[in-house]
């Protein structure tokens, strides 16, 4: 079993994810929750349409994924501190 890294944004009218490792694959929801079943349906179809065509599937090129923090700053700052 591969696993791929789904990314999820909030767009103006829902919800929109996509892989950075299969090109082409996207799906969009009205939440979360409906986009992720989304994702994973297109992205099953996705790879049973690649495999039918005789493409090359994809491999997970994601390790991992972390966050950073960065202070918030405004206009007037030009320095700021690192937690």
């Amino acid at each position: 079993m591969k696993k791929y890294m789904i990314i999820f944004e909030k767009t103006d009218t829902g919800y929109s994810a996509y892989s950075p490792d299969v090109d082409g694959c996207i799906a969009v929801g009205d939440t979360l929750k409906e986009c992720k079943i989304n994702m994973e349906e297109a992205l099953n179809f996705h790879i049973e349409f690649m495999l039918e065509k005789g493409y090359e599937i994809p491999e997970p090129s994601i390790l991992s994924v972390d966050y950073i923090n960065i202070p918030e700053r405004n206009a007037n700052s030009r320095s700021f501190a690192m937690a």
